[in-house]
């Protein structure tokens, strides 16, 4: 009775190693379509035809999507013969006035970085380009300079989550 107890733990944790080795690849709980030929990416360092956009900006953009790139998929990043590039450019960073008050004066300013993607897959000969921009709110007794590093965190990761998401998801 024991015996036969065991063995049905056993075929029934067979039969579920056996299903997973055969849907990996497959589907992906996160959304992930990468082809299984596709294994290294490349982010050339972004460009900035942006003014007043901060020195620093092209360089942070660019970490910034190899370091979603790498610890959300299984791609290997190199800059030889990669399987996937990505080329970016900051074409707009924009402090607006978005809540008028009475007078002169308004209740919030909104930083906006827009940036313009080339996405190009060498595997299965795929390339798009696109624009993506977001915003931060902040008010406008605040100046940029306080603010700026925390606005570019949260512009930058939401940036990096849609440009993600075009190049690796069904969206």
């Amino acid at each position: 009775m024991i015996c036969s107890k065991w063995r049905v733990i056993f075929m029934i944790g067979s039969l579920a190693a056996v299903c997973c080795q055969f849907f990996t690849g497959c589907y992906s709980l996160s959304g992930i379509s990468i082809s299984q030929d596709v294994k290294t990416y490349y982010v050339e360092q972004f460009r900035s035809n942006a003014d007043n956009a901060p020195p620093t900006l092209e360089q942070t953009l660019t970490e910034a999507l190899k370091e979603k790139i790498r610890t959300e998929s299984r791609l290997i990043y190199s800059d030889t013969d990669p399987h996937v590039e990505f080329k970016g450019t900051v074409v707009d960073f924009r402090v607006t006035s978005e809540a008028p008050r009475p007078g002169e004066f308004t209740a919030i300013n909104r930083l906006t970085i827009n940036v313009a993607v080339d996405y190009k897959n060498n595997i299965d000969k795929k390339e798009w380009k696109s624009n993506f921009s977001f915003f931060f709110d902040f008010p406008s007794s605040q100046d940029l300079a306080s603010i700026q590093d925390e606005a570019i965190r949260v512009i930058s990761n939401q940036l990096m989550e849609d440009i993600f998401n075009k190049a690796f998801t069904d969206w």
